[in-house]
């Protein structure tokens, strides 16, 4: 019998207590997901590619390229333009609020994090992330069949 196809979540957070809260939340919450973790924004972007998420927790304030840089920079790369991004801040500003938009992130997650608004959060954005890649899949099918015409 063969695994369930596990969706892939990558938490980018420099802070060991917020990512040890976000595994543990997501953990007990039921979803199947695999977990990655990365410690700046530069092994953000490197993960990014190598691990291939779903979906990214992302942290606005870390070292070496900001969480606004982070996700400017994967949405603004063909190949990482479909992770859903999650920022997870503890800014709160409507200035900040509108940086995380303009630099194309999926949603935002104000800190302290609940767990019942994360889980729901992740649980709708890798849904919306899977109907999305269905989709697509839908459309090159149609495209090959008008080409085999």
């Amino acid at each position: 019998m063969s695994q369930p196809i596990r969706d892939r979540v990558l938490i980018a957070d420099d802070n060991e207590a917020n990512v040890e809260l976000l595994e543990a939340y997501l953990g007990d919450s039921g979803l199947e997901v695999e977990i990655a973790v990365a410690v700046d924004g530069q092994d953000t972007l490197e993960k990014a590619a190598s691990f291939k998420p779903d979906l990214i927790l992302l942290d606005v304030m870390m070292p070496k390229l900001s969480g606004f840089e982070v996700c400017q920079k994967l949405k603004g790369d063909p190949a990482t333009r479909g992770i859903m991004i999650l920022m997870v801040t503890a800014l709160n500003e409507h200035g900040d609020m509108e940086r995380a938009v303009d630099a194309g992130t999926d949603d935002f997650l104000s800190k302290p994090v609940d767990k019942v608004s994360l889980v729901k959060r992740v649980e709708n954005m890798l849904k919306l992330r899977n109907v999305s890649d269905e989709l697509e899949r839908l459309r090159r099918y149609i495209e090959q069949m008008e080409a085999d015409r």
